[in-house]
């Protein structure tokens, strides 16, 4: 008798331990399958960002701006002939402003790309029978 209560027994736990194995087995292939997405959207998405970047760079790059000159004021003393030169610096913006423009511009980029993806995703759980949602 209990030589047969220990293989009932045995046979049970082996038969959990499979059940286990396979719903462990298909969780690991559901988180690997949601990896590899998200793995490859961010791969597209910055694969994209970077062939912009370097696109803008070739078409803005592409023209030489003409050098801007300084210009020199001179100061006379009414009393003195001395002459005085003072330089002024170029009008254009420098280099922190530019920077600041060019990461203000790419986060709009970014930012505007995550609001699409998630109107995307509203759109398409709108779309969806309840009974699929649930």
């Amino acid at each position: 008798m209990e030589l047969l209560e220990s293989n009932d027994f045995k046979r049970e736990l082996v038969k959990k331990s499979e059940k286990h194995r396979e719903e462990l087995q298909n969780e690991v292939r559901l988180v690997s399958e949601k990896t590899e997405k998200i793995i490859t959207n961010a791969l597209v998405i910055g694969g994209a960002l970077a062939v912009t970047y370097f696109l803008l760079n070739q078409f803005s790059g592409g023209k030489s701006k003409p050098k801007q000159k300084v210009r020199k004021i001179k100061l006379v003393k009414e009393h003195d002939d001395d002459v005085v030169e003072v330089a002024e610096a170029p009008s254009s913006p420098g280099v922190l402003s530019q920077i600041g423009t060019t990461l203000a511009s790419q986060a709009s980029v970014i930012l505007l790309d995550l609001a699409k993806e998630k109107l995307a995703e509203y759109l398409a759980s709108r779309h969806q029978p309840k009974e699929e949602k649930e």
